[in-house]
């Protein structure tokens, strides 16, 4: 739920497709607002669709502006942060197009990815059905993973900022970016990272 993650989907798509063979890519909740349980105030509502705007014209990503993010909206990340993790636990190789769905339903079809019986739905869409995705959801070891993977993010990666790609191996990890940037940038920072761990 960053728009500025949303924007940096097609360039985490060619990462996949060129480093494929280099390195393994994993999602890590990051926590953007988790646990907010107030709506949106007005100028709030207002700062953030300026942002969405700067992402589309900078990514040309897809957003639908009119009535997104109506009033009384509660902008809470956890749950759709958990439902990631849970997708992971569950059928790992569908946690990248299930994230997909999210930030697609999001941005684009206006539904409320706060809401499990939202984020359930998206789950059946990719043949992950309800029994299955339900008590993985609710469990507790899925609740306190995610919110490792917030504590990992902020205290050990030091990330206070997202989109952020880390770059980890068995013996060090190294932070190649904290916001957006096109993948001629990236490519440069992730072939010497590789060149200085020997990986290609």
């Amino acid at each position: 739920m960053c728009s500025w993650c949303w924007g940096f989907a097609p360039v985490i798509e060619k990462i996949q497709q060129e480093y494929s063979a280099s390195l393994t890519m994993k999602i890590m909740p990051g926590g953007l607002r988790p646990g907010m349980n107030t709506p949106l105030l007005p100028e709030k509502r207002a700062q953030i669709l300026h942002h969405w705007q700067s992402v589309h014209t900078t990514t040309g990503q897809p957003f639908t502006f009119e009535n997104a993010l109506p009033e009384g909206f509660i902008y809470d990340t956890e749950p759709a942060c958990r439902s990631v993790v849970s997708v992971s636990l569950i059928e790992p190789e569908k946690v990248f197009p299930f994230f997909a769905e999210i930030q697609r339903a999001f941005y684009v079809e206006r539904e409320n990815v706060t809401q499990f019986a939202i984020l359930k739905k998206l789950a059946a869409d990719l043949n992950i059905p309800e029994s299955r995705f339900t008590p993985v959801f609710q469990s507790d070891e899925t609740k306190q993973r995610t919110l490792a993977g917030f504590q990992r993010a902020a205290q050990q990666w030091g990330i206070n900022g997202f989109p952020a790609l880390v770059a980890e191996s068995e013996t060090d990890c190294y932070l190649i970016t904290v916001g957006f940037r096109p993948i001629e940038a990236l490519r440069r920072l992730l072939d010497t990272w590789l060149q200085q761990h020997g990986f290609n």
